[in-house]
């Protein structure tokens, strides 16, 4: 195979600025500044009124799609919509970008309906597929008991997840753990198909602007005194709100710590609620900060945190831990048993773990992360890990080994 590459990249996530931060975007940017060509196909949601567009932006191609509305929506029109992208995004590929032949398509999950679009690639083109799974799709609908393992629901989407695996020629897990997951839940799964692709960005330097630092603390009334503990990101059924309100209420009193919870959710007004009945004033509850005030504040607190919900037998690993990372702050994260995340963090020195129902050991890790010394080493050691086993151009080199 030549040097320079076609690669096709099906996301449902809008991408709209190839040069916005974030776990695809830094990737992609991977394979256009190391000479590939990178087309783009995302979704456009119904409402925004705008319709099929090709386009090529910094040297990217976008060819963005007219769906059906599957955010904020209700659960039909979300259903229905989701049923009909694979078809929309087919009949848009033959339109736009029919005459491109690709080497690589690259997808990740969730959703896990483009095997369709996959198959139809691969047979045109000869293409290499590749898979970079993000989630574990339904069995994390039946850990959260959205449906059961009996459900049609649950058969309908588990034989579409089996095909998608079928048609991957790899699969790129986040962590060893995910791995060993899909080959024990698909034994016809092959071990050579099947690799750690982790989460990654290309890390910015973090300037920590004393100035704005003080402005933003002071317009948003967050103490200076205190160890600042962040929150940041969704807040939904898979974060496990109550664990959560309840490391709240155990701290309620401790006049030591500080809790910044910034996020938005299907959960989100479970935790509103919350705020006001117990009247909690060592925290605080954002909804939609603007981008800036919320990097400055994320840059400026002291530890960050991440939760998951109990019952997950799915191996999550959720890359809000990067951003913490990159700040230089040390994590403390509160899970199921079944991710290895908390191993990562522990084996890393950059931070805590403990399971996200021992409302005991959390109060524990909290107390000693007030420790400025012990933040300092653990922030220096998460950037350093960070560094060497995250950045995009690791995963760049990961896929691109299939190809020398």
């Amino acid at each position: 195979m030549g040097e320079e590459m076609n690669i096709l990249f099906l996301t449902m996530v809008n991408i709209n600025n190839i040069n916005r931060q974030n776990i695809y975007s830094d990737l992609l940017r991977q394979f256009r500044d190391k000479g590939h060509n990178v087309y783009v196909v995302c979704p456009r949601e119904k409402r925004t009124n705008l319709s099929t567009e090709y386009a090529i932006e910094n040297k990217v191609n976008f060819l963005r799609v007219k769906i059906g509305n599957i955010t904020k929506t209700n659960v039909v029109e979300k259903g229905i919509s989701t049923l009909r992208i694979e078809n929309m995004f087919l009949k848009a590929i033959k339109k736009y970008i029919k005459n491109v032949i690709f080497d690589l398509v690259i997808y990740s999950t969730p959703p896990i309906t483009f095997e369709k679009v996959i198959r139809f690639i691969k047979k045109k083109d000869g293409a290499k597929s590749y898979l970079l799974l993000k989630d574990i799709f339904p069995q994390n609908a039946v850990d959260l008991n959205m449906f059961s393992k009996i459900s049609p629901i649950y058969w309908y989407f588990r034989i579409k997840e089996k095909k998608l695996y079928r048609n991957s020629d790899y699969i790129g897990c986040m962590s060893l753990a995910n791995v060993n997951f899909i080959l024990k839940h698909n034994p016809e799964i092959t071990l050579e198909k099947v690799e750690v692709c982790p989460n990654s960005i290309e890390p910015i330097e973090i300037e920590k602007n004393k100035k704005r630092i003080t402005e933003i603390k002071e317009k948003y009334n967050i103490p200076f005194d205190k160890t600042v503990f962040l929150y940041g990101g969704n807040l939904g059924k898979p974060q496990g709100v109550n664990f959560l309100m309840e490391c709240l209420k155990a701290n309620k009193f401790n006049n030591k710590v500080y809790f910044v919870i910034a996020g938005s959710g299907t959960e989100y007004t479970k935790l509103e609620n919350f705020f006001h009945s117990e009247k909690i004033t060592n925290a605080k509850l954002f909804a939609q900060l603007p981008k800036d005030d919320y990097e400055i504040l994320a840059n400026s607190c002291d530890v960050g945190l991440i939760f998951l919900d109990n019952r997950f037998t799915i191996p999550n690993f959720p890359s809000r831990l990067l951003s913490y990372m990159q700040a230089s702050i040390p994590v403390l994260a509160a899970t199921d048993v079944n991710t290895d995340i908390g191993e990562v963090i522990e084996e890393g020195q950059f931070g805590y773990w403990c399971e996200s129902n021992d409302i005991e050991q959390f109060n524990k890790k909290v107390q000693e992360l007030c420790d400025i010394k012990l933040r300092k080493q653990m922030g220096v050691n998460a950037r350093r890990y960070l560094e060497d086993n995250y950045t995009a151009n690791h995963s760049y080199e990961i896929i691109m080994n299939h190809f020398k």
